[in-house]
């Protein structure tokens, strides 16, 4: 398995950011073949201060292995995400881990 982590910190000069944000990961990339597990959600509080609240949304893709998610990076789906839904966002970080 290949586990594909990307944090989100959206634009707060847009309150609909969020929600926006999740609706494109949905349309463009839930559906990109290779993708085996599918989440993505905004940040749930916690009182634990280890706990990175900074953000607003995650999406956590698993993929069976590297190989299919170096093929959903170049996927015309995920480059439709990133052209449309990228004025949703101030910043993201990627964490991918095997």
């Amino acid at each position: 398995m290949f586990s594909h982590v990307v944090i989100f910190w959206t634009d707060p000069a847009n309150p609909e950011a969020a929600d926006q944000l999740l609706a494109g990961m949905a349309k463009h990339l839930q559906p990109i073949p290779g993708v085996v597990h599918f989440h993505a959600g905004k940040m749930a509080p916690s009182p634990r201060a280890v706990v990175d609240q900074s953000y607003q949304v995650a999406l956590n893709l698993v993929f069976p292995d590297k190989a299919a998610e170096s093929a959903y990076q170049t996927h015309p789906m995920h480059l439709d995400f990133v052209k449309f839904c990228s004025p949703l966002w101030k910043k993201v970080t990627v964490y991918d881990f095997a």
